[in-house]
Parts: C-alpha cells; sequence; structure tokens
C-alpha cells in the first residue's frame, strides 16, 4: 500500500509516518520503479503499536525500549514492566504538579471578586508584584 493509505488506516497523516521512519521507529518502506514508498501489514501494526503508545504519552525513546524488546524477543517482560512502571510513577507527579498549579491559579482567582479597573485588579497586582522564582530544571522521566 501507498503512504496515504497507511496514513488513513492508522489515523495519521503522511509527515508523521514519515518522521517515525527518520526516527528509526518504523522500518524504511520499500519503494517501487516510480519511487513511490510501499507499506506491508508489518507496517500497519508497528505503526499502530507506536500510535497507541504516543497515545499514552510515552516518549519516544519508552517507545524505542518497547520495540528493541519485541524485536529482540526478550525472555521475559521484566524491562516492558519497569519501564510501564517508571511512566506511571512520571504521570503521577504531572498529574501532582497539575494539581498545584491549579491550587496556584485558584488562589490567584481570589486576588479579584468583582469587576474593577485593570490597574487595580487584584489578579494583575499579584502578577506584577509577586517575585519571580528561579527557572527550574527540566526532568527527564526516561534515565
Amino acid at each position: 500500500m501507498k503512504i496515504g493509505e497507511l496514513a488513513r488506516i492508522a489515523n495519521c497523516t503522511p509527515d508523521t509516518i514519515r518522521f517515525y521512519e527518520k526516527e528509526g521507529l518504523l522500518p524504511q518502506a520499500g519503494r517501487t520503479e516510480t519511487n513511490y514508498r510501499t507499506y506491508s501489514e508489518t507496517h500497519i501494526k508497528r505503526l499502530r503499536f507506536i500510535r497507541n503508545c504516543r497515545e499514552l504519552d510515552m516518549t519516544h525513546d519508552e517507545v524505542r525500549v518497547l520495540l528493541d524488546a519485541s524485536d529482540a524477543r526478550a525472555a521475559n517482560c521484566c524491562t516492558i514492566n519497569a519501564l510501564i512502571d517508571e511512566h506511571i510513577d512520571h504521570v503521577g507527579a504531572r498529574i501532582d504538579e497539575l494539581v498545584r498549579l491549579r491550587d496556584q491559579l485558584t488562589a490567584l482567582r481570589k486576588k479579584c471578586r468583582g469587576e474593577q479597573a485593570v490597574d487595580t485588579c487584584g489578579i494583575m497586582q499579584e502578577l506584577i508584584s509577586k517575585k519571580t522564582p528561579k527557572p527550574r530544571a527540566k526532568k527527564s522521566h526516561l534515565g
């Protein structure tokens, strides 16, 4: 099949397929005599796998670990279980961060109860006067 049909089957764009090929997550397609990419059932299965992992917000590196385990036909699924456990922990940490963010926004919203001039708005005053925190280092959840 051609790239457009694969994209339709996997509910993605041809650019997504090309990107996954470039990243090494999806095997390179064969080529016709006229240089069109051709895909097989193997591509469909692998692309669905990748897309389902991405729906679970897994990084490309995490997807790669799972694909490597599958490709190597690992003797057991310990690596897979450990990766999912780590991802669950990461998602929990993100949820905690979002709850803190919601609480901060709720407290900020309470700074202004009525309609008033913008220059006397409690929200605006808080955002102007509050000391800016130091930037936090970006954390990677894949070691």
